[in-house]
């Protein structure tokens, strides 16, 4: 569609105005606008989307199912524009009507559907399916409120509900005729007929899963994906009858009880009815998905048989691992499979991507919750352990306790990792150190029995979105010298290596950096009315809150730099504002804690005189894509700071490094792959490995005592979260985290090992601070070499080996 010129678009977007809100352009409002440029947008892709399933269905491909709790999906208007090839005509329109394109794309909210990288990550892979036209299905949950915006009121994050669908979604289809039920409780009931056992399930609670189907386009495609969020209601809507005699709870409850499940994303868990309020959510996206999915294949192929040639499935995380057992139960129970016929087709069709070592992360299930709440799927996966067990005790007859740790069932709980281990036919880790990891410790005793089973993907991110649309200069700037539309074929990236060399390319390259700065401190005085300095080295730790990745080590090197500039006001001759950008779980104690800390060392750093024009420290609230956008093509240093071995991947590390960002990190995740990519002159790495970490925790060997002894400037900052200034400027004692921190929970040291690395940090960041002070030119060819390297770390490489080592997808002609 990159023929349309302006005027037309000018012309449509006035027409739409008529004829569907009966508003001229100098009556409507803002958003009225948005919604009315949307549906012109929308217009367009549906002719294509409409094609496309036609084409999908006629050819007869196989079809990628992809299952995922989240889809951080972002803002849709501007990226659609930009994968059309129509963002400068828009603008351009917009211009010449007398609009602000900026202020009428503000109008539309985030898709909340998504906590962090792990929705990203999908999100991301829809773009680059739909771009290497690659037919796929997308599967999720039409959370209403979404994970929660974040307000901070004294220090303290406030959960507020995010109501993204307040104003309704224009990029969304309701497919009500495609409803299912999906059935919770009730009992189970044998009956041995002449054609063998037969499974009923009665007096069971209904819900019904009504689909919402969302297109999402990839770079001038022709076959977009498409996005399918299930939304949970009431088979009885209304019992009129209790209405009418004033039992109005009554009259209400099927409904609360049904919709309760698609209102929002991760409901606290620490409590049983949340634990149990999310088993429902991902088993309704699990029924709903495999009822679909078996619907369409019986009304397109009819031979249920033929199903592992049409359908391949990747269950995103353990979250949807109930898809498992699901089908199985629909095989055996609705379409008369045998067992062996059933397991069979479910071992050759699914495939699972773990996204986290962390133990509190691997889902398990109370058995007796699970037993209660889905009888039938208990039954099924009970006869799946037990099977499984067989198998693994030919392996391990000796070894009893190695399959009690192997097994699905154990310790009156379900384990969902075990349960994808057991059948899935591909699992991959997401990086070349997590894959590793996966092999020789935590899937230890599964991989030197299939071996075959396990391999590394690296994640990606799509560079249409974090590097066209979040950074339009730069974007500009590499068109100028790139050959080729380094949008459809991200190798191209390589193109802009030479140019480091160059004065001119740098001088421009180092002048969109600056643009970028004066964007953010646009941003966040119009926000939160905070000034920063643009001058200032932007140094920015943006990602979900969690201990490991770390927040609190930044937290403690600031401090250290505080008073190290209370004692000497010349070691700070370039001001640094550190910027924090982060969402705590509601029940995650600790890591509110961490950004009541933040926001203390922030009251004690702006408001100390002696700190102006030396350091600042700004929190961003509610981290949401849309802030990512502004926040990450401002950055000069790109915080990934997680304790070694633990961060899977990090997608965020690849955002910055793209936008021109440095990294000061350890050896985890893709930082280890981005290092190789870079070279170790071109990114700063501090710390201990993972291999490192680990020994101490086999062996029991850290000791943050003697750190804490050995190291006068360490131990200060230790003990200024219990005295001294962040007490009087802050108001508040970290009496917790400093036991934590020297002592440990439990018997056990800080298993995150911040103290350990604290020393190492400190030297490294010394290096980082002078490097771009003291040899700027340098550090801008740096910069560059990291977005010439960022190319491989696009998801469209990352689709491609999953296509080649996993799915075997063909294009839809």
């Amino acid at each position: 569609m990159d023929y349309m010129d302006s005027n037309k678009i000018g012309q449509r977007i006035e027409n739409k105005l008529i004829h569907a809100l009966g508003r001229t352009i100098s009556e409507a409002t803002n958003d009225e606008i948005y919604k009315a440029a949307a549906e012109c947008i929308r217009d367009d892709i549906m002719i294509s989307w409409a094609d496309s399933r036609k084409r999908v269905q006629e050819q007869g491909v196989k079809k990628l199912y992809y299952m995922s709790a989240e889809f951080l999906m972002g803002r849709a208007f501007s990226n659609n524009l930009i994968n059309q090839g129509l963002y400068e005509a828009y603008r351009e329109a917009f211009w010449e009507m007398g609009l602000d394109f900026d202020k009428i794309t503000d109008e539309e909210n985030d898709a909340g559907l998504g906590n962090g990288g792990l929705g990203r990550l999908a999100a991301c892979f829809l773009d680059s399916l739909s771009t290497m036209e690659l037919p796929v299905l997308g599967c999720g949950i039409r959370y209403e409120y979404g994970m929660f915006r974040q307000k901070i009121v004294d220090g303290t994050q406030i959960e507020m509900e995010d109501d993204w669908l307040r104003d309704g979604n224009v990029w969304e289809i309701e497919r009500p005729e495609l409803s299912v039920e999906v059935h919770f409780n009730g009992t189970i009931q044998e009956n041995w007929t002449e054609n063998g056992l037969k499974i009923e399930h009665k007096d069971y609670n209904t819900v019904i899963a009504v689909p919402y189907d969302v297109p999402i386009i990839g770079y001038k495609t022709k076959t977009p994906a498409t996005l399918r969020l299930w939304s949970a209601r009431s088979k009885r809507r209304f019992d009129f009858h209790s209405f009418n005699e004033g039992i109005y709870d009554k009259a209400m409850a099927d409904q609360t009880f049904a919709e309760a499940i698609s209102k929002v994303l991760y409901p606290s868990d620490d409590h049983m009815q949340g634990k149990m309020l999310r088993l429902k959510q991902f088993y309704f996206l699990a029924s709903a998905t495999m009822q679909s999915m078996i619907k369409r294949h019986k009304a397109v192929f009819d031979d249920l048989n033929s199903l592992p040639e049409h359908v391949v499935i990747q269950i995103n995380e353990t979250h949807p691992a109930l898809a498992m057992p699901e089908l199985m139960r629909i095989l055996m129970d609705e379409e008369d499979f045998g067992w062996d016929e059933a397991y069979g087709m479910v071992k050759k069709i699914f495939h699972y991507t773990n996204h986290t070592i962390m133990t509190e992360a691997m889902e398990c299930w109370d058995e007796n919750m699970f037993r209660l709440l889905l009888p039938r799927i208990y039954q099924i996966i009970c006869a799946i352990n037990e099977k499984y067990c067989q198998k693994l005790s030919v392996y391990y007859s000796k070894e009893e306790e190695k399959i009690a740790q192997m097994a699905v069932i154990g310790n009156n709980e379900i384990r969902m990792a075990n349960l994808c281990v057991a059948l899935c036919r591909r699992i991959n880790g997401v990086s070349n150190l997590h894959a590793d990891i996966l092999k020789t410790r935590i899937f230890k005793g599964s991989y030197q029995i299939f071996p075959q089973k396990y391999l590394a993907i690296t994640n990606g991110i799509t560079h249409r979105r974090w590097l066209a649309l979040a950074n339009q200069g730069l974007y500009h700037l590499v068109r100028e010298y790139v050959k080729g539309d380094i949008l459809k074929d991200y190798r191209l990236f390589e193109q802009i290596l030479p140019y480091k060399d160059d004065k001119e390319f740098c001088k421009k390259y180092e002048k969109v950096k600056r643009n970028n700065k004066i964007r953010f401190a646009k941003y966040i005085k119009e926000k939160q009315g905070i000034e920063v300095n643009p001058e200032s080295i932007f140094d920015v730790h943006c990602k979900r809150l969690h201990e490991y990745k770390r927040q609190l080590l930044k937290c403690l090197h600031i401090i250290y730099i505080y008073q190290k500039i209370k004692k000497d006001p010349t070691c700070i001759t370039t001001p640094i504002t550190f910027i924090f950008a982060a969402k705590a779980a509601p029940g995650y104690a600790r890591a509110k804690e961490i950004i009541r800390l933040i926001h203390s060392i922030q009251e004690m750093v702006n408001k100390d005189p002696d700190m102006d024009g030396k350091i600042q420290v700004v929190f961003v609230e509610n981290y949401c894509v849309s802030v990512a956008e502004i926040l990450i093509p401002a950055a000069d240093i790109s915080e990934q700071i997680s304790t070694a071995g633990m961060e899977a991947s990090g997608t965020g590390n690849m955002k910055f490094m793209m936008n021109g960002a440095l990294t000061i990190g350890t050896m985890d995740g893709a930082n280890i792959e981005i290092a190789e990519r870079v070279g170790q002159e071109n990114i700063f790495i501090f710390g201990d490995s993972a291999e490192g970490n680990y020994n101490k925790k086999m062996y029991h060997t850290y000791n943050p005592g003697i750190i804490f002894e050995n190291h006068p400037g360490i131990r200060d900052v230790c003990n200024c979260l219990i005295e001294g200034n962040l007490l009087r400027y802050g108001n508040r004692k970290y009496s917790e985290i400093y036991q934590n921190l020297l002592f440990g929970e439990y018997g056990e040291a800080d298993p995150y090992y911040i103290l350990a690395d604290f020393p190492s940090y400190i030297e490294t960041y010394e290096k980082v601070y002078h490097l771009y002070v003291d040899h700027k030119d340098e550090w801008i060819k740096k910069a560059i070499v990291n977005t010439a390297k960022s190319g491989y770390f696009s998801s469209d490489r990352t689709i491609e080996q999953y296509n080649e080592k996993i799915w075997n997808l063909k294009p839809v002609k």
